[in-house]
């Protein structure tokens, strides 16, 4: 599958905008948009290393990244937002030719319908949004509510508060990468800890 590392984690449901600019990911999009079917790549996090040139580590989990719309610019670079829509798992990394290319394989979360998981949900809501709002304290700004809305689906929703909560890349692929949803309410939970005790420490 063509892949776009870089120094973001993509969830499914989440969007990513993207501007296409090297020669080798210029390609990808041609080749992608040439497809049948809608078209589609796999977007990792890069784990060491830098998003330009190549030469970086990458991770082994990842996200199908499906293209919403794509603007092509006078100088052949494009302009595109994707969506999120699958978790995958990546089996190998093969070599660049001239795009990064994964061998990879669809991970469904386990216990996807787990007992719980609506209250669990509903708990990780409330933390997400409060730690936000400390957040926009410390910065000195106002909190926009509409930026926090989920999915009914409570599978979905774990995906959707990975994405908005205040947290880096490292955290945010800790929670991509875990089993099913109520490990991922359980390290966002753990994680937010971490991320309330620094922002009030930064309040004092």
């Amino acid at each position: 599958m063509p892949m776009f590392p870089l120094g973001l984690v993509l969830v499914p449901g989440g969007i990513l905008p993207l501007h296409v600019f090297e020669p080798r990911y210029r390609q990808m999009v041609i080749d992608c948009l040439r497809e049948d079917g809608e078209p589609e790549f796999g977007q990792a996090l890069i784990t060491h290393g830098r998003e330009a040139g190549g030469g970086d580590e990458r991770a082994m989990v990842g996200t199908i990244a499906r293209m919403l719309q794509v603007d092509a610019l006078d100088d052949g670079r494009y302009t595109l937002i994707a969506v999120g829509t699958r978790r995958i798992a990546v089996n190998a990394w093969l070599p660049d030719d001239p795009y990064p290319i994964a061998d990879v394989d669809e991970w469904p979360d386990d216990d996807p319908d787990a007992a719980g998981l609506d209250e669990a949900v509903r708990h990780a809501h409330d933390r997400v949004r409060a730690t936000l709002a400390l957040a926009a304290e410390v910065e000195g700004q106002e909190i926009d509510t509409s930026d926090t809305a989920v999915s009914d689906d409570p599978l979905v929703a774990t995906y959707h508060l990975a994405a908005i909560a205040p947290i880096g890349p490292a955290d945010r692929y800790r929670l991509l990468a875990a089993s099913g949803p109520m490990e991922r309410m359980r390290l966002l939970d753990e994680v937010l800890d971490d991320v309330d005790a620094m922002l009030k420490f930064r309040l004092s």
